[in-house]
C-alpha cells in the first residue's frame, strides 16, 4: 500500500519543541524527495521544507529557517521535522507529501510537485 503516515503533533507552548515523523511505503527516501508543507486556518497550504534522495535540503525563507530542521532514516524510509522555538504562528496542520519524481537534484518547495500526500498532524502552540 502507498502512503504516507504522520505522526508527532500535539499542543505545545512558545518555546518549545516538536518531532514530526512521516513514515513512507510504497514509496522510497532513497529515491523520491520528500516534502513538508502546512495549513493554518483559513490559510492556504504553504511549503515549509523538502529534502531530496542525497539529502540536499530546501527551506522556506525567514519563516522557519534556523528554527526548523528536515532530516531522513533511509533504513527506516522516515522523514523527520525537528521544529525549535516554535511560535504561536506556527500552529497549522502539516502535511508530508513525496515526489514522484525519481533522483531529483532539488527538491521542489511547490505542493503540485507531489502526488502522495499523508493525512496531516495538527500542530498548536499556545502563546
Amino acid at each position: 500500500q502507498v502512503q504516507l503516515v504522520e505522526s508527532g503533533g500535539g499542543l505545545v507552548q512558545a518555546g518549545g519543541s516538536l518531532r514530526l515523523s512521516c513514515a513512507a511505503s510504497g514509496r522510497t527516501v532513497t529515491r523520491n524527495a520528500m516534502g513538508w508543507f502546512r495549513q493554518a486556518p483559513g490559510k492556504d497550504r504553504e511549503f515549509v521544507t523538502a529534502i531530496s534522495w542525497t539529502n540536499y535540503k530546501v527551506y522556506a525563507s525567514d519563516s522557519v529557517k534556523g528554527r526548523f530542521t528536515v532530516s531522513k532514516d533511509n533504513a527506516k524510509n522516515t522523514v523527520f521535522l525537528q521544529m525549535n522555538s516554535l511560535k504561536p504562528e506556527d500552529t497549522a496542520v502539516y502535511y508530508c507529501a513525496s515526489d514522484p519524481g525519481e533522483f531529483k537534484r532539488t527538491p521542489s518547495d511547490r505542493s503540485h510537485d507531489y502526488d502522495l500526500w499523508g493525512q496531516g498532524t495538527q500542530v498548536t502552540v499556545s502563546s
